[in-house]
């Protein structure tokens, strides 16, 4: 009796040690993740904590980058700080602040700050740019001429995944029809097209009224080529944007946001640059210094460069923004 109750006990502890150690292995095996939140001169998305409601832009201040939007859900108006890097997503491509108009339908991208507030902006993505990332089209159901509208239905272009029904697609004497990347009409529109649209709300809940309606591909991929040629200009003439992250001498390293993506893809060591500090407002506010490329590295969409400035910048402080471009040699 006595053995049994000895070889009871000791199974008994020993198979509490077993899981005092199980459980210390599986905490040792997936430590906590670390929480993403958005800091001072850091380029975070925090993908586990964030909102990407559809919204009607209500206004922009392209000096603070800073606006409003209204909640196509609940009508609530919803003031917003633009982040740096922010994807500005316009045409199905990059774009800046000044490329969205007034009153357009897009995904706003918001974080919290410290107060907890929904306010931090990473990123407007269009209409456009959302169907056409996705593969995704309205296929038209029904058709009112009297009344300008067509109902469709959401889905990707292989039907093998619907977003949504009964989605109406609402025109007015504003709207423009393209097909073949020519202007078109109401009457081109026929049951079963596949369409994209480019639209606005009218002040109060979720209505798709249409500035512009692409019948084919060929229609929506002519806009996303002219407001790249827009914004590449835009990128030559104002410099690639991106983050200080050391100033020591004549060392300055920077994080180039990937918005510039035309000019960076064309660095690589030794290559010569000017960079100029920015405000908040991106723009360049100091004298260009020259310098040359040391090296760079891939860090996500983002590209850090070291570089070797021919004198030390005062305007360059960790955290700050800066401009950079690519100088012809002998300048």
């Amino acid at each position: 009796m006595k053995t049994t109750l000895r070889l009871f006990t000791a199974s008994i502890l020993a198979l509490a040690l077993i899981c005092l150690l199980g459980d210390s292995g599986t905490a040792a095996d997936a430590p906590a993740k670390p929480v993403l939140k958005i800091t001072p001169g850091k380029v975070i998305i925090p993908f586990d904590k964030m909102q990407r409601p559809w919204g009607e832009l209500i206004s922009i201040d392209l000096q603070t980058r800073t606006g409003k939007f209204r909640r196509e859900n609940t009508d609530e108006v919803i003031n917003f700080t633009v982040m740096p890097y922010a994807e500005l997503l316009h045409h199905a491509t990059h774009g800046d602040l000044q490329d969205f108009r007034i009153g357009e339908r897009a995904i706003f991208r918001l974080h919290e700050n410290e107060k907890g507030e929904w306010v931090l902006l990473t990123y407007i993505q269009d209409e456009m740019n959302m169907m056409n990332g996705h593969g995704e089209y309205f296929f038209v159901e029904e058709i009112d001429a009297k009344a300008g509208k067509i109902s469709t239905t959401w889905a990707k272009g292989d039907l093998t995944f619907i977003r949504e029904k009964g989605v109406v697609i609402e025109t007015d004497k504003e709207t423009r029809f393209w097909k073949a990347g020519q202007p078109a009409q109401f009457s081109d529109i026929k049951k079963g097209d596949k369409l994209r649209t480019k639209t606005h709300g009218i002040g109060k809940g979720k209505v798709r009224m249409a500035w512009e309606i692409f019948l084919d591909d060929e229609s929506l991929n002519k806009f996303k080529t002219e407001q790249k040629a827009v914004h590449a200009q835009r990128i030559l003439k104002e410099g690639a944007p991106g983050y200080v992250d050391e100033a020591n001498g004549s060392k300055l390293i920077l994080t180039l946001f990937n918005e510039g993506e035309d000019q960076v893809n064309l660095l690589k060591k030794g290559t010569p640059i000017k960079v100029a500090s920015a405000g908040i407002d991106r723009k360049a506010s100091s004298e260009s210094i020259a310098g040359k490329v040391v090296s760079l590295l891939k860090t996500g969409k983002q590209t850090q460069v070291t570089l070797e400035m021919e004198k030390q910048g005062d305007g360059f402080k960790p955290t700050s923004l800066a401009r950079l471009w690519i100088a012809s040699k002998g300048k």
